[in-house]
């Protein structure tokens, strides 16, 4: 009731209100909604390791002083086949679009350690962009941590940008051909041909001194980057026959590397938003996390776990049912769903034996919604067969 209450409302304007709405696009898996999660601070979004956990265009709200962060968190851009092998719905193909539409900046996230990917963005995405080229984008290298080799960072924010960053050259160039008194202790290092004239704190390329981190090409505070402007630089509309060949987008205004799932810089890219955000109306109260209901947030969690421990297809096949949604006398909350399956042999597998699959899928469950709900939850499960 609380939240139906805050979302009903009119929002508690601040004086000056500044607003930036936020697309975060990518391929499926490439680490959204753990972002999402991260910049929030509490995780209101599902995170799995299959591909296709986010559903729909859900949003996550971030009130910091007199501005307001509206992030869309989007399905991972894919095409008709997959969304079809998946037993996806058609919004899943029109969502990222729909949300771009609304954006003032677009975040790409890629995800660095599938070296299958990782050296070009998706046909999908790339069209994504070309579709709006005003609206200014920025690249996000995500899972950086995982990477062992630092200094293919260099070679990725090459390739994806195509080598240029918010109009300006990037030039890659080895310790060895700079001056011996750097302050640069990294074997690599990125600088601008033609240096932009501003910076923006808490984007450290471009500042000397965090050009590299100790023992590694990019390590914690490793951003590329120039000044941000908010408008997107020279961004021409490209038609399908100049994609064909294109592996990277030349008119991204940023780089940030970050590890999403630890957490690692990702107040710098926090940092660098709110500075992004524009004059204009708040959409939420200052006290909205997400637009989403406390139960689809509670449908959610319960899918991610059973995408997490079903093999392949089979968790795409469940359908959620809320049977008992009550709130006891202490402030506790008291859940009962009903997972259904289409198959005997995918009801033994989601109860697992000795019922030991659905009881770690409760107990996982139930206690990240006490984390989101910041109250008791009793969780029940039961699987039934469709029909």
């Amino acid at each position: 009731e609380e939240q139906k209450r805050l979302l009903e409302n009119r929002p508690d304007q601040p004086q000056n209100p500044k607003v930036l709405r936020i697309a975060i696009i990518g391929a499926p898996n490439a680490g959204k909604s753990t972002l999402c999660n991260q910049l929030l601070g509490r995780k209101v979004f599902p995170v799995s390791k299959k591909v296709h956990t986010t559903r729909c265009k859900a949003r996550g709200v971030i009130t910091h002083e007199d501005t307001q962060l509206i992030i869309l968190d989007t399905p991972g851009l894919t095409n008709a086949l997959k969304a079809k092998r998946h037993n996806l719905d058609e919004t899943m193909l029109t969502d990222p679009w729909d949300s771009m539409k609304h954006a003032d900046l677009v975040l790409v996230l890629v995800d660095v350690s599938d070296h299958w990917t990782r050296n070009s963005l998706s046909k999908e995405v790339l069209k994504c962009l070309s579709q709006f080229p005003h609206i200014p984008s920025v690249l996000v290298l995500n899972k950086v941590d995982i990477l062992k080799k630092k200094f293919l960072l260099l070679e990725i924010a090459t390739d994806l940008t195509e080598g240029i960053v918010n109009g300006k050259r990037l030039e890659v160039k080895s310790a060895l051909e700079q001056d011996s008194s750097s302050s640069a202790k990294s074997p690599l290092g990125i600088t601008w041909a033609s240096p932009p004239e501003s910076k923006v704190p808490g984007s450290p390329f471009g500042q000397e001194e965090n050009q590299a981190q100790e023992g590694s090409g990019l390590d914690k505070s490793s951003d590329v980057g120039g000044a941000g402007t908010g408008e997107a630089q020279g961004s021409k509309h490209h038609g399908p026959e100049d994609l064909k060949d294109m592996k990277g987008w030349p008119h991204f205004q940023e780089i940030f590397m970050l590890a999403a799932l630890h957490g690692e810089e990702v107040d710098t890219l926090k940092r660098y938003l709110l500075m992004q955000a524009k004059p204009g109306p708040w959409e939420f109260h200052s006290h909205v996390l997400t637009n989403q209901s406390p139960q689809e947030i509670c449908d959610n969690i319960i899918r991610e776990k059973v995408l997490e421990y079903l093999p392949l297809e089979v968790p795409y096949g469940v359908t959620q049912v809320t049977e008992i949604w009550e709130e006891g006398e202490c402030g506790e909350l008291l859940i009962v769903q009903s997972l259904l399956v289409p198959r005997e042999s995918h009801k033994r597998m989601l109860i697992g034996r000795g019922g030991r699959v659905i009881s770690r899928i409760a107990r996982e469950a139930g206690q990240d919604l006490m984390n989101a709900f910041l109250c008791d939850v009793r969780l029940k499960l039961k699987v039934e067969v469709k029909g």
